[in-house]
Protein backbone atom coordinates (compact mmCIF):
# COMPACT_ATOMS: atom_id res chain seq x y z
CA UNK A 1 0.00 0.00 0.00
CA UNK A 2 1.57 3.32 -0.88
CA UNK A 3 1.25 5.77 1.43
CA UNK A 4 0.59 9.12 0.00
CA UNK A 5 3.01 12.27 1.49
CA UNK A 6 1.86 15.46 3.18
CA UNK A 7 3.49 18.26 1.19
CA UNK A 8 2.60 22.09 1.36
CA UNK A 9 2.81 22.81 -2.12
CA UNK A 10 3.14 20.59 -5.16
CA UNK A 11 4.54 22.06 -8.20
CA UNK A 12 3.65 20.65 -11.41
CA UNK A 13 4.88 21.31 -14.82
CA UNK A 14 2.52 20.53 -17.53
CA UNK A 15 3.05 20.23 -21.05
CA UNK A 16 2.53 17.58 -24.13
CA UNK A 17 5.51 16.82 -26.36
CA UNK A 18 3.65 15.62 -29.02
CA UNK A 19 0.55 18.14 -29.35
CA UNK A 20 3.66 21.06 -29.40
CA UNK A 21 6.29 19.76 -31.27
CA UNK A 22 4.21 16.69 -33.39
CA UNK A 23 6.94 13.91 -34.37
CA UNK A 24 9.75 16.61 -34.08
CA UNK A 25 8.97 16.23 -30.29
CA UNK A 26 9.78 12.22 -29.96
CA UNK A 27 13.94 12.57 -30.87
CA UNK A 28 14.65 16.37 -32.18
CA UNK A 29 13.33 18.97 -29.49
CA UNK A 30 14.86 18.98 -25.91
CA UNK A 31 13.63 18.26 -22.38
CA UNK A 32 14.23 20.58 -20.57
CA UNK A 33 14.17 20.57 -16.77
CA UNK A 34 11.39 22.99 -15.24
CA UNK A 35 13.99 26.07 -13.89
CA UNK A 36 11.35 28.21 -12.72
CA UNK A 37 9.12 25.66 -11.49
CA UNK A 38 12.60 24.79 -9.48
CA UNK A 39 13.10 28.44 -8.42
CA UNK A 40 9.78 28.34 -6.91
CA UNK A 41 9.80 24.99 -5.17
CA UNK A 42 13.41 25.92 -3.88
CA UNK A 43 12.24 29.29 -2.61
CA UNK A 44 9.54 27.98 -0.95
CA UNK A 45 11.33 24.71 1.00
CA UNK A 46 14.22 27.83 2.03
CA UNK A 47 10.98 29.78 3.62
CA UNK A 48 10.17 26.44 5.88
CA UNK A 49 7.56 24.45 3.46
CA UNK A 50 7.48 21.31 2.23
CA UNK A 51 7.46 21.02 -1.87
CA UNK A 52 7.27 18.49 -4.64
CA UNK A 53 7.87 18.93 -8.65
CA UNK A 54 5.89 16.37 -10.63
CA UNK A 55 7.37 17.24 -14.52
CA UNK A 56 4.88 15.70 -16.71
CA UNK A 57 6.90 16.44 -20.01
CA UNK A 58 10.20 14.56 -18.41
CA UNK A 59 8.02 11.51 -17.74
CA UNK A 60 5.84 11.72 -20.55
CA UNK A 61 2.37 11.72 -18.74
CA UNK A 62 -0.92 13.28 -19.85
CA UNK A 63 -3.11 15.44 -18.03
CA UNK A 64 -4.75 12.08 -16.56
CA UNK A 65 -1.74 10.24 -16.00
CA UNK A 66 -0.49 13.75 -13.95
CA UNK A 67 -3.35 13.63 -11.92
CA UNK A 68 -3.41 9.93 -10.92
CA UNK A 69 0.17 10.19 -9.86
CA UNK A 70 -1.10 13.40 -7.37
CA UNK A 71 -4.22 11.21 -6.04
CA UNK A 72 -2.37 8.51 -5.06
CA UNK A 73 0.67 9.61 -3.61
CA UNK A 74 -0.09 13.41 -2.41
CA UNK A 75 -2.10 15.05 0.39
CA UNK A 76 -1.10 18.60 -0.95
CA UNK A 77 -2.11 21.60 0.84
CA UNK A 78 -1.71 23.64 -2.60
CA UNK A 79 -1.33 22.92 -6.00
CA UNK A 80 0.58 25.44 -8.34
CA UNK A 81 0.33 24.66 -12.04
CA UNK A 82 3.86 26.54 -13.21
CA UNK A 83 2.95 27.32 -17.04
CA UNK A 84 6.28 29.14 -18.07
CA UNK A 85 7.63 27.21 -20.77
CA UNK A 86 10.88 27.29 -22.00
CA UNK A 87 10.78 31.17 -23.78
CA UNK A 88 8.24 33.21 -23.50
CA UNK A 89 6.16 32.01 -25.83
CA UNK A 90 6.29 28.75 -25.09
CA UNK A 91 3.70 29.54 -21.93
CA UNK A 92 0.77 29.84 -23.90
CA UNK A 93 1.51 26.47 -25.84
CA UNK A 94 1.12 24.95 -22.47
CA UNK A 95 -2.14 26.33 -21.28
CA UNK A 96 -4.10 23.15 -22.91
CA UNK A 97 -2.30 20.39 -21.20
CA UNK A 98 -2.53 23.12 -17.63
CA UNK A 99 -6.12 23.28 -18.26
CA UNK A 100 -7.10 19.36 -19.28
CA UNK A 101 -4.37 18.72 -15.49
CA UNK A 102 -6.14 20.89 -13.45
CA UNK A 103 -9.53 19.87 -14.85
CA UNK A 104 -8.37 15.96 -14.27
CA UNK A 105 -6.90 16.75 -10.62
CA UNK A 106 -10.96 18.44 -10.08
CA UNK A 107 -12.37 15.41 -11.14
CA UNK A 108 -10.14 13.13 -8.83
CA UNK A 109 -10.86 15.71 -6.06
CA UNK A 110 -12.72 18.74 -5.97
CA UNK A 111 -10.95 19.77 -2.72
CA UNK A 112 -7.62 20.01 -4.57
CA UNK A 113 -6.90 23.66 -4.58
CA UNK A 114 -4.79 24.78 -7.35
CA UNK A 115 -3.11 27.95 -8.79
CA UNK A 116 -1.98 28.82 -12.14
CA UNK A 117 0.93 30.61 -12.40
CA UNK A 118 3.45 32.23 -15.77
CA UNK A 119 3.41 33.79 -18.42
CA UNK A 120 0.10 33.09 -19.86
CA UNK A 121 -1.93 33.72 -16.46
CA UNK A 122 -0.22 36.61 -15.64
CA UNK A 123 -1.15 38.16 -19.09
CA UNK A 124 -4.46 37.27 -18.88
CA UNK A 125 -5.82 36.73 -15.07
CA UNK A 126 -9.35 37.24 -15.30
CA UNK A 127 -9.93 35.27 -18.59
CA UNK A 128 -7.93 32.47 -16.84
CA UNK A 129 -10.03 32.17 -13.79
CA UNK A 130 -12.79 32.07 -15.75
CA UNK A 131 -11.87 29.43 -18.08
CA UNK A 132 -10.13 27.07 -15.96
CA UNK A 133 -11.10 24.86 -13.18
CA UNK A 134 -8.79 26.53 -10.50
CA UNK A 135 -8.74 28.36 -7.59
CA UNK A 136 -6.40 30.94 -7.86
CA UNK A 137 -4.15 33.05 -10.43
CA UNK A 138 -0.91 34.67 -9.49
CA UNK A 139 -0.37 37.79 -11.66
CA UNK A 140 3.21 38.30 -11.22
CA UNK A 141 6.24 36.62 -10.68
CA UNK A 142 4.40 34.05 -8.22
CA UNK A 143 7.20 32.60 -5.27
CA UNK A 144 5.61 35.65 -2.64
CA UNK A 145 2.10 35.04 -3.40
CA UNK A 146 2.78 30.87 -3.99
CA UNK A 147 4.06 31.48 -0.04
CA UNK A 148 1.75 33.44 0.84
CA UNK A 149 -1.14 31.74 0.04
CA UNK A 150 -0.06 28.40 1.46
CA UNK A 151 0.25 29.50 4.42
CA UNK A 152 -3.63 31.27 4.29
CA UNK A 153 -4.57 27.51 3.56
CA UNK A 154 -2.77 26.13 6.53
CA UNK A 155 -4.11 28.17 8.98
CA UNK A 156 -7.65 27.90 10.77
CA UNK A 157 -9.56 30.74 8.76
CA UNK A 158 -7.79 31.40 5.69
CA UNK A 159 -7.52 35.22 4.24
CA UNK A 160 -6.90 35.53 1.26
CA UNK A 161 -7.49 39.67 0.80
CA UNK A 162 -4.14 41.22 2.04
CA UNK A 163 -2.01 38.56 -0.63
CA UNK A 164 -0.38 40.39 -2.87
CA UNK A 165 -0.77 39.35 -6.91
CA UNK A 166 -3.86 36.71 -6.26
CA UNK A 167 -6.95 36.63 -7.97
CA UNK A 168 -9.44 34.28 -5.98
CA UNK A 169 -13.44 33.74 -6.10
CA UNK A 170 -14.95 35.20 -2.95
CA UNK A 171 -18.54 33.56 -3.71
CA UNK A 172 -19.58 33.85 -7.33
CA UNK A 173 -16.85 37.40 -7.27
CA UNK A 174 -13.87 37.34 -9.17
CA UNK A 175 -11.31 39.21 -6.34
CA UNK A 176 -8.19 40.92 -7.60
CA UNK A 177 -5.27 42.00 -5.17
CA UNK A 178 -3.06 44.49 -5.68
CA UNK A 179 0.13 43.34 -7.67
CA UNK A 180 3.13 42.97 -4.78
CA UNK A 181 6.66 44.38 -5.34
CA UNK A 182 9.48 42.42 -7.26
CA UNK A 183 11.67 40.34 -5.54
CA UNK A 184 14.98 42.37 -5.90
CA UNK A 185 17.39 40.44 -3.68
CA UNK A 186 17.37 37.23 -5.85
CA UNK A 187 20.88 35.72 -4.34
CA UNK A 188 19.53 36.03 -0.56
CA UNK A 189 15.54 35.41 -1.40
CA UNK A 190 15.86 32.87 -4.45
CA UNK A 191 19.39 32.07 -4.56
CA UNK A 192 18.74 27.73 -6.76
CA UNK A 193 16.97 25.32 -8.00
CA UNK A 194 15.79 22.42 -6.05
CA UNK A 195 17.57 20.49 -8.40
CA UNK A 196 17.13 17.25 -5.90
CA UNK A 197 13.02 17.15 -6.59
CA UNK A 198 13.60 16.62 -10.64
CA UNK A 199 14.36 13.92 -12.37
CA UNK A 200 17.49 14.94 -13.38
CA UNK A 201 18.27 11.57 -15.69
CA UNK A 202 15.49 12.50 -17.97
CA UNK A 203 16.90 15.76 -19.95
CA UNK A 204 18.46 16.16 -22.92
CA UNK A 205 19.50 19.24 -25.41
CA UNK A 206 18.27 20.50 -28.27
CA UNK A 207 19.74 18.61 -31.34
CA UNK A 208 21.96 21.55 -32.71
CA UNK A 209 22.92 22.05 -29.42
CA UNK A 210 25.24 18.94 -29.39
CA UNK A 211 25.98 19.38 -32.98
CA UNK A 212 30.19 18.52 -31.46
CA UNK A 213 28.83 15.65 -29.58
CA UNK A 214 25.48 14.96 -31.53
CA UNK A 215 25.26 11.43 -29.11
CA UNK A 216 25.65 13.66 -25.74
CA UNK A 217 22.69 15.19 -25.19
CA UNK A 218 22.71 14.50 -21.78
CA UNK A 219 22.90 15.49 -18.57
CA UNK A 220 21.05 18.67 -19.28
CA UNK A 221 19.78 21.65 -17.57
CA UNK A 222 18.34 25.00 -18.57
CA UNK A 223 19.44 27.78 -15.55
CA UNK A 224 18.34 31.38 -14.83
CA UNK A 225 21.10 33.93 -14.10
CA UNK A 226 18.56 36.80 -14.85
CA UNK A 227 14.88 37.26 -14.79
CA UNK A 228 13.06 39.81 -16.90
CA UNK A 229 14.39 42.04 -20.11
CA UNK A 230 14.92 46.13 -20.76
CA UNK A 231 13.93 45.71 -24.08
CA UNK A 232 10.27 46.14 -25.44
CA UNK A 233 9.82 44.07 -28.57
CA UNK A 234 6.12 44.70 -30.06
CA UNK A 235 6.29 40.35 -30.57
CA UNK A 236 7.09 39.30 -26.98
CA UNK A 237 5.40 38.81 -23.49
CA UNK A 238 8.33 38.41 -21.51
CA UNK A 239 7.91 41.11 -19.11
CA UNK A 240 3.62 40.12 -18.62
CA UNK A 241 4.85 38.18 -14.86
CA UNK A 242 6.83 41.48 -13.88
CA UNK A 243 3.94 44.30 -14.84
CA UNK A 244 6.85 46.20 -16.66
CA UNK A 245 10.13 46.03 -18.75
CA UNK A 246 12.72 44.46 -15.31
CA UNK A 247 16.02 43.20 -15.65
CA UNK A 248 17.53 41.60 -12.66
CA UNK A 249 20.46 39.41 -12.18
CA UNK A 250 21.75 36.56 -10.02
CA UNK A 251 25.28 37.45 -8.84
CA UNK A 252 28.06 35.64 -10.59
CA UNK A 253 28.95 33.81 -7.18
CA UNK A 254 25.68 32.76 -7.01
CA UNK A 255 25.22 31.69 -10.51
CA UNK A 256 28.96 29.68 -10.44
CA UNK A 257 27.74 28.02 -7.12
CA UNK A 258 24.77 26.94 -9.10
CA UNK A 259 27.14 25.77 -12.01
CA UNK A 260 29.49 23.79 -9.18
CA UNK A 261 26.61 21.75 -8.03
CA UNK A 262 25.60 20.85 -11.78
CA UNK A 263 29.06 19.75 -13.21
CA UNK A 264 29.83 18.15 -9.15
CA UNK A 265 26.72 16.64 -8.22
CA UNK A 266 24.94 15.85 -11.61
CA UNK A 267 27.88 15.73 -13.77
CA UNK A 268 26.03 18.39 -15.86
CA UNK A 269 27.94 19.60 -19.29
CA UNK A 270 25.44 21.02 -21.43
CA UNK A 271 23.69 24.15 -19.98
CA UNK A 272 21.31 26.57 -21.85
CA UNK A 273 21.18 29.88 -20.16
CA UNK A 274 17.37 30.82 -20.53
CA UNK A 275 17.94 34.54 -19.83
CA UNK A 276 15.78 36.12 -22.22
CA UNK A 277 18.87 38.47 -22.47
CA UNK A 278 22.57 36.75 -21.26
CA UNK A 279 25.17 38.80 -23.10
CA UNK A 280 24.13 42.46 -22.18
CA UNK A 281 25.43 43.36 -18.63
CA UNK A 282 29.31 43.25 -18.85
CA UNK A 283 30.52 42.84 -15.56
CA UNK A 284 27.52 39.61 -15.50
CA UNK A 285 28.60 38.69 -18.50
CA UNK A 286 32.54 38.48 -17.47
CA UNK A 287 31.97 37.56 -13.98
CA UNK A 288 30.76 34.71 -14.61
CA UNK A 289 33.08 33.23 -17.57
CA UNK A 290 36.00 34.19 -15.27
CA UNK A 291 34.48 31.81 -12.49
CA UNK A 292 33.88 29.10 -14.97
CA UNK A 293 37.50 29.69 -16.29
CA UNK A 294 39.13 29.25 -13.19
CA UNK A 295 37.55 25.73 -12.50
CA UNK A 296 38.95 24.55 -15.80
CA UNK A 297 35.05 23.50 -16.63
CA UNK A 298 34.23 21.98 -20.13
CA UNK A 299 31.24 22.84 -20.80
CA UNK A 300 29.02 23.35 -23.73
CA UNK A 301 26.61 26.48 -22.91
CA UNK A 302 24.11 28.48 -25.15
CA UNK A 303 22.92 31.61 -24.38
CA UNK A 304 20.67 34.51 -25.81
CA UNK A 305 22.11 38.15 -27.39
CA UNK A 306 21.45 40.49 -29.15
CA UNK A 307 22.98 41.78 -32.52
CA UNK A 308 23.87 45.14 -30.97
CA UNK A 309 24.96 43.69 -27.19
CA UNK A 310 27.70 41.63 -28.48
CA UNK A 311 31.22 43.15 -27.87
CA UNK A 312 34.41 41.76 -28.81
CA UNK A 313 35.46 42.20 -25.25
CA UNK A 314 33.10 39.53 -24.75
CA UNK A 315 34.22 36.73 -27.26
CA UNK A 316 37.39 35.35 -26.08
CA UNK A 317 36.06 34.93 -22.09
CA UNK A 318 32.86 33.00 -23.71
CA UNK A 319 34.52 30.98 -25.82
CA UNK A 320 37.04 30.06 -22.69
CA UNK A 321 33.91 29.75 -20.61
CA UNK A 322 32.21 27.12 -22.67
CA UNK A 323 29.77 29.12 -24.49
CA UNK A 324 29.46 26.85 -27.32
CA UNK A 325 26.40 28.88 -29.03
CA UNK A 326 25.13 32.24 -29.41
CA UNK A 327 21.53 32.63 -30.01
CA UNK A 328 20.80 35.72 -32.04
CA UNK A 329 17.26 37.32 -32.33
CA UNK A 330 17.64 38.47 -36.35
CA UNK A 331 13.94 38.34 -37.24
CA UNK A 332 13.79 39.70 -40.40
CA UNK A 333 16.03 40.30 -43.57
CA UNK A 334 13.88 43.84 -43.99
CA UNK A 335 15.20 46.79 -42.04
CA UNK A 336 11.35 48.53 -42.53
CA UNK A 337 10.39 45.24 -40.84
CA UNK A 338 12.51 45.33 -37.69
CA UNK A 339 11.55 49.32 -37.63
CA UNK A 340 8.09 48.41 -36.86
CA UNK A 341 9.36 45.48 -33.82
CA UNK A 342 11.45 47.80 -32.28
CA UNK A 343 14.55 45.64 -33.95
CA UNK A 344 15.48 48.23 -37.09
CA UNK A 345 18.46 49.98 -35.15
CA UNK A 346 20.98 48.00 -37.69
CA UNK A 347 20.97 46.78 -41.43
CA UNK A 348 21.67 43.47 -42.89
CA UNK A 349 25.88 44.39 -43.14
CA UNK A 350 25.84 44.71 -39.32
CA UNK A 351 24.19 41.60 -38.97
CA UNK A 352 26.64 39.71 -41.17
CA UNK A 353 28.95 41.33 -40.10
CA UNK A 354 28.19 40.10 -36.08
CA UNK A 355 27.16 36.61 -37.58
CA UNK A 356 31.18 36.23 -38.53
CA UNK A 357 32.91 37.72 -35.88
CA UNK A 358 30.86 35.21 -33.32
CA UNK A 359 32.53 32.57 -35.88
CA UNK A 360 35.61 33.82 -36.17
CA UNK A 361 35.70 33.86 -31.89
CA UNK A 362 35.03 29.89 -32.59
CA UNK A 363 31.32 29.83 -31.01
CA UNK A 364 28.42 28.86 -33.29
CA UNK A 365 25.72 30.71 -34.19
CA UNK A 366 22.13 30.21 -34.50
CA UNK A 367 19.92 32.66 -36.24
CA UNK A 368 16.39 33.40 -35.18
CA UNK A 369 14.07 34.88 -37.86
CA UNK A 370 10.33 35.40 -37.95
CA UNK A 371 7.98 35.35 -41.38
CA UNK A 372 4.27 37.61 -40.93
CA UNK A 373 5.61 40.64 -39.11
CA UNK A 374 2.56 43.12 -39.14
CA UNK A 375 4.50 44.92 -42.46
CA UNK A 376 5.83 41.81 -43.96
CA UNK A 377 5.15 41.33 -47.54
CA UNK A 378 6.17 38.10 -49.39
CA UNK A 379 8.82 40.06 -50.87
CA UNK A 380 10.11 40.91 -47.62
CA UNK A 381 9.82 37.64 -45.79
CA UNK A 382 11.87 36.57 -49.15
CA UNK A 383 14.46 39.06 -47.80
CA UNK A 384 14.47 37.53 -44.33
CA UNK A 385 14.95 33.94 -45.90
CA UNK A 386 17.85 35.53 -47.89
CA UNK A 387 19.52 36.93 -45.52
CA UNK A 388 19.39 33.26 -43.47
CA UNK A 389 20.93 31.73 -46.39
CA UNK A 390 23.71 34.21 -46.67
CA UNK A 391 24.22 34.35 -42.75
CA UNK A 392 24.55 30.21 -43.07
CA UNK A 393 24.62 30.10 -39.18
CA UNK A 394 24.86 26.85 -37.68
CA UNK A 395 21.97 26.65 -37.50
CA UNK A 396 18.33 28.62 -37.52
CA UNK A 397 15.12 28.57 -35.97
CA UNK A 398 11.76 29.91 -38.35
CA UNK A 399 9.11 31.66 -36.55
CA UNK A 400 6.19 32.64 -37.77
CA UNK A 401 4.52 35.49 -36.19
CA UNK A 402 2.39 35.37 -33.09
CA UNK A 403 0.19 37.58 -30.85
CA UNK A 404 1.43 36.27 -27.74
CA UNK A 405 -1.04 37.15 -24.40
CA UNK A 406 1.74 39.48 -22.69
CA UNK A 407 2.96 40.96 -25.77
CA UNK A 408 1.86 44.60 -27.37
CA UNK A 409 1.09 42.66 -30.53
CA UNK A 410 -1.27 40.87 -28.70
CA UNK A 411 -3.00 44.10 -27.34
CA UNK A 412 -2.78 45.40 -30.95
CA UNK A 413 -4.62 42.37 -32.47
CA UNK A 414 -7.15 42.62 -29.72
CA UNK A 415 -7.92 46.33 -30.33
CA UNK A 416 -7.68 45.79 -34.44
CA UNK A 417 -9.97 42.70 -34.36
CA UNK A 418 -7.15 40.54 -36.11
CA UNK A 419 -7.78 37.18 -36.42
CA UNK A 420 -6.25 34.77 -33.70
CA UNK A 421 -5.69 31.19 -33.11
CA UNK A 422 -8.94 29.52 -31.91
CA UNK A 423 -7.21 27.86 -29.57
CA UNK A 424 -4.36 28.17 -26.91
CA UNK A 425 -2.43 25.23 -28.52
CA UNK A 426 -3.03 26.94 -32.09
CA UNK A 427 -0.16 29.62 -30.44
CA UNK A 428 2.71 26.58 -31.03
CA UNK A 429 4.83 26.79 -33.46
CA UNK A 430 5.07 23.12 -34.90
CA UNK A 431 1.55 22.49 -34.14
CA UNK A 432 -0.99 21.00 -36.25
CA UNK A 433 -3.28 24.27 -35.10
CA UNK A 434 -0.64 26.46 -35.40
CA UNK A 435 -2.01 29.45 -36.31
CA UNK A 436 0.21 32.84 -36.95
CA UNK A 437 -1.40 36.57 -37.32
CA UNK A 438 -2.30 37.78 -40.61
CA UNK A 439 -0.04 41.25 -42.48
CA UNK A 440 -2.19 43.49 -44.38
CA UNK A 441 -1.44 41.65 -47.44
CA UNK A 442 -0.78 38.15 -46.08
CA UNK A 443 -3.14 35.54 -44.62
CA UNK A 444 -2.55 33.35 -42.03
CA UNK A 445 -1.73 30.04 -44.59
CA UNK A 446 0.29 31.93 -46.53
CA UNK A 447 2.50 33.13 -43.67
CA UNK A 448 2.72 29.38 -42.06
CA UNK A 449 3.08 27.30 -45.41
CA UNK A 450 6.45 30.15 -46.21
CA UNK A 451 8.02 29.30 -43.06
CA UNK A 452 7.34 25.84 -43.31
CA UNK A 453 8.96 25.67 -47.03
CA UNK A 454 12.01 28.20 -45.66
CA UNK A 455 12.60 25.70 -43.02
CA UNK A 456 12.70 22.94 -45.52
CA UNK A 457 15.00 25.35 -47.89
CA UNK A 458 17.70 26.21 -45.35
CA UNK A 459 18.29 22.43 -44.11
CA UNK A 460 18.34 21.27 -46.87
CA UNK A 461 20.65 23.71 -49.41
CA UNK A 462 24.01 22.14 -50.21
CA UNK A 463 25.99 24.77 -49.05
CA UNK A 464 24.92 24.61 -45.62
CA UNK A 465 25.23 20.92 -45.71
CA UNK A 466 28.77 21.23 -46.59
CA UNK A 467 29.62 23.66 -43.93
CA UNK A 468 27.91 21.14 -41.30
CA UNK A 469 30.26 18.27 -42.88
CA UNK A 470 33.18 20.20 -42.40
CA UNK A 471 32.59 21.73 -39.01
CA UNK A 472 30.73 18.75 -37.54
CA UNK A 473 30.75 15.70 -39.73
CA UNK A 474 28.60 13.39 -41.76
CA UNK A 475 26.68 11.96 -38.39
CA UNK A 476 24.99 15.24 -38.07
CA UNK A 477 24.61 15.98 -41.74
CA UNK A 478 22.41 12.59 -41.38
CA UNK A 479 20.79 13.61 -38.38
CA UNK A 480 19.61 16.92 -40.30
CA UNK A 481 18.52 15.09 -43.19
CA UNK A 482 16.34 12.65 -40.41
CA UNK A 483 14.85 15.87 -38.87
CA UNK A 484 14.03 17.41 -42.47
CA UNK A 485 12.15 14.27 -43.56
CA UNK A 486 9.95 15.04 -40.76
CA UNK A 487 6.94 16.81 -42.49
CA UNK A 488 4.37 19.05 -40.09
CA UNK A 489 0.94 18.65 -40.79
CA UNK A 490 -0.77 21.69 -40.85
CA UNK A 491 -4.22 22.58 -40.37
CA UNK A 492 -4.19 25.65 -42.25
CA UNK A 493 -3.70 24.43 -45.13
CA UNK A 494 -3.26 21.00 -45.28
Amino acid sequence: MVVKKDVDVLFINPGSRSAVYQELGDSFSAIEPPSLAGLFAGYTRNKGLSVAIIDAPAHNLGPQGVARLVAENYNPVLIVMVVYGFQPSASTQNMPAAGETCAALKELDRNYKIMMTGTHPAALPERTMREENIDYVCDREGPQTILQATLALKSSRPRFSGIPSLWYRDGERIVANPPGELMDDLDNEMPGVAWDLLPMDKYRAHNWHCFERIHERSPYVSLHTSLGCPYKCSFCCINAPFGKPSYRMWSPDTVIREIDVLVNKYGVRNIKFVDEMFVLNRNHVLGICDRIIERGYDLNIWAYARVDTVKDEFLDKLRRAGFRWLALGIESGSKHVRDGVEKGRFGTPQILEVVRKIQSAGIYVIGNYIFGLPDDTYESMQETLDLAIEANCEFANFYSTMAYPGSPLYRMAVEKGWELPDSWIGYSQHSYETTPLPTEVLRPAEVLKFRDEAFMKYFNNPRYLDMVRLKFGEDVVRHIQEMTRIKLKRKLYS
